[in-house]
Order: C-alpha cells, then sequence, then structure tokens
C-alpha cells in the first residue's frame, strides 16, 4: 500500500530539504515504519517489505534505513535495550512523546501529552537552551508484569518462612 497523499506531502518536505529522492523502496520502508504502530527492527521491516515488494534484498533495507535516519526522517531507537543491542525505527513526523517500556515482558506504549511539553519549556527556560530533540523513555512494570512479581514475591516468601524442624 503506498503512501496517501497526504502522509507523502509530510514526507516529501523533509527529503527534499535533505535533497533525498523518495524511491519506491525508501516509501515502503516509510510506509511500514509509520503505520504498523508497532516499533520494529531492521529484520522485522526487511520481512514486512518483502512482502510488498519480494525483489527488496536486506542490505537496501539497512542502507534505505541508515538514509532515512541521517536525512532525519526517521529516528533509531534502543528502548532501554530491551532486546540487546537491537535498533527500532520510527517516523519524526509523529508528536513528540515518551516510550514507557516494560521491563518484564518488554511491551512499549508511547505516552503524548502536556507534561513532555512542559519539561521542554523549563529545560530551554533554565538553560537559555533551544531543544531540537527529545527522547523519553521511562522503565518500569507493566500492570501484569507487576501482578506476577508480586505472586513471586509471596511464593518465595512462603517457601521461606516453612523452615524443617530439627528433632
Amino acid at each position: 500500500m503506498p503512501l496517501k497523499k497526504p502522509a507523502r506531502a509530510a514526507v516529501a518536505k523533509p527529503a527534499a530539504k535533505t535533497g533525498m529522492r523518495l524511491t519506491r523502496q525508501r516509501q515502503i520502508l516509510l510506509d511500514l515504519i509509520d503505520k504498523t504502530g508497532e516499533h520494529l527492527d531492521a529484520e522485522s521491516l526487511y520481512h514486512l517489505a518483502r512482502e510488498k515488494d519480494p525483489k527488496l534484498n536486506r542490505v537496501t533495507v539497512y542502507r534505505t534505513l541508515k538514509l532515512l535516519k541521517e536525512g532525519g526522517l526517521v529516528d533509531e531507537l534502543d528502548l532501554m535495550h530491551q532486546a540487546g543491542e537491537q535498533h527500532y525505527y520510527e517516523t519524526r513526523r509523529k508528536q513528540e512523546h515518551a516510550h514507557v517500556i516494560c521491563l518484564g515482558c518488554g511491551k512499549v506504549e508511547e505516552f503524548f501529552g502536556e507534561p513532555l511539553q512542559q519539561l521542554r519549556r523549563q529545560i530551554e527556560s533554565h538553560f537559555a537552551f533551544q531543544v531540537v530533540l527529545a527522547r523519553t523513555e521511562v522503565g518500569g512494570y507493566c500492570s501484569h508484569c507487576q501482578a506476577m512479581r508480586a505472586r513471586e514475591m509471596e511464593q518465595a516468601a512462603r517457601t521461606n518462612s516453612v523452615k524443617p524442624v530439627r528433632a
């Protein structure tokens, strides 16, 4: 599915500023990154891109991601290295947001809101600093993992409180 006209226009302006042509391969990757609703790594993007264009090869995908990153069209994220040294990609067209990452299961949520804008303004004011790029990652445990951890702690406490009696 090619980029819709508004999406293509949103990408075309920043691409034109850097002199980057939006080839079919670049459009496919941008569309996948923007529309899947997930944070995808290069290998996942490669497999999804091959479904749209079987002629695409792995080297093209990696080179294209590098170009898109250098051109300011995508951001490369590490998401607290939950999957080792793997990197994930998202388009820069999104509104500024924070990534909320579960350290248990690796689930990633995105938080949008005024507190992030307020933090940006405070930093700019306090340091007389012009913020151009901000990446915020928050690590913790989702409700499911919190419940699992609580059960594990309860089991450990019961196991440790039952001590054999020696005669």
